[in-house]
């Protein structure tokens, strides 16, 4: 019998493929594990689903008839900056890899991929986006109008909201846990992501640039997020408490 993911509802996932054969056997397999599906054919199609479901997750191949999946994924980045994507990829190579990454996906899996590993990645992925509901409720002051409020999981900057992905806010959420430490590539991806994350370091530095182009003054000579040379990072600046200073 599938297994239910939360006692109160059950989560969609739009499976955006134009193979049907795939998208027949990724369907069969999250629906055994207790989601519900949506799935689109073509990128129109994908952002129409989108709008009108509002998915937990989207599962989001490159290769796309109508819109290509690059330009899907930043209308729905725009459109939903906390979305989870996790993006399909055509071949293993690097180049794939290192694309996923730069567009900023919370995921990638390659092609063929196995359904029991894609199934893992889903549920990964929505355990990650969930971390730190209910999480403290402090306001934490950065500096430069800069505030993180975790209950609400987002940034502000004078006030206004800074669009940051899951994946990024967690990064930022641990680097402000561990303010004034510096901590390496592996174990920010540990953190991160998790212990039965699937991927590779580097995605810890493309997130991280991906942080400083939204939050550092000039994010070429970060003040912020400080680079450890052959090692890591650390959030540099103290943060403080607004609930403890109040």
């Amino acid at each position: 019998m599938p297994q239910a993911q939360t006692a109160r509802t059950i989560q969609i996932i739009l499976v955006v493929e134009d193979e049907p054969a795939l998208v027949d056997v990724i369907v069969y397999n999250l629906r055994q594990a207790g989601f519900e599906t949506v799935e689109a054919a073509d990128g129109r199609e994908a952002l129409r689903l989108a709008a009108e479901v509002r998915p937990a997750l989207v599962i989001l191949d490159l290769m796309l008839p109508e819109l290509d999946g690059m330009t899907v994924y930043r209308i729905l980045r725009e459109r939903s900056p906390t979305l989870p994507i996790i993006m399909a990829t055509a071949r293993s190579g690097e180049t794939d890899r290192v694309l996923g990454l730069e567009l900023g996906a919370d995921d990638y899996v390659s092609k063929p991929f196995s359904p029991r590993e894609l199934v893992a990645r889903v549920r990964a992925v929505l355990r990650r986006a969930a971390a730190g509901e209910g999480h403290r409720g402090a306001r934490i002051d950065l500096g430069h109008g800069l505030v993180v409020d975790r209950r609400a999981r987002q940034v502000l900057r004078h006030g206004k909201s800074v669009a940051l992905t899951p994946t990024e806010f967690r990064l930022l959420d641990l680097l402000v846990d561990h303010c004034g430490e510096t901590l390496s590539r592996r174990q920010l991806f540990d953190l991160a992501w998790g212990e039965d994350a699937y991927g590779e370091e580097r995605a810890v530095d493309v997130h991280v640039r991906h942080l400083r182009e939204k939050l550092e003054m000039q994010p070429s000579r970060p003040e912020l997020i400080l680079t450890i040379r052959g090692f890591g990072y650390r959030l540099d600046r103290p943060a403080r408490t607004e609930d403890e200073s109040s």
